[in-house]
């Protein structure tokens, strides 16, 4: 009886020093940390990347059928004015 519990005391040694092996080392349970901490990073980004994207088609879609959306457009991003019109270009200090 008393070898049976050396036997299971040296199993449950062995496993511990195993378990903290593969936590401390590189490919262990280290990578899986942050290898799930680079998942959710990504999954965030993806988040953010196909709210920009849904923006940019209803900006599009936009562009393409509302007249007033594209004058909007031409006159902010490209300085577009009509005729008549005067341009007061004010700088902030």
């Amino acid at each position: 009886m008393a070898r049976r519990r050396q036997v299971v005391w040296a199993s449950v040694v062995v496993a511990l020093v195993l378990a903290v092996g593969s936590a401390a080392a590189e490919g262990g349970f280290r990578r899986y940390w942050r290898l799930e901490k680079d998942v959710k990073t990504l999954e965030a980004r993806n988040a953010k990347l196909a709210q920009d994207n849904a923006r940019l088609r209803r900006e599009v879609e936009a562009l393409r059928d509302d007249s007033r959306a594209l004058e909007r457009a031409a006159r902010e991003e490209l300085g577009y004015v009509r005729p008549g019109e005067l341009v007061f270009d004010v700088e902030e200090r």
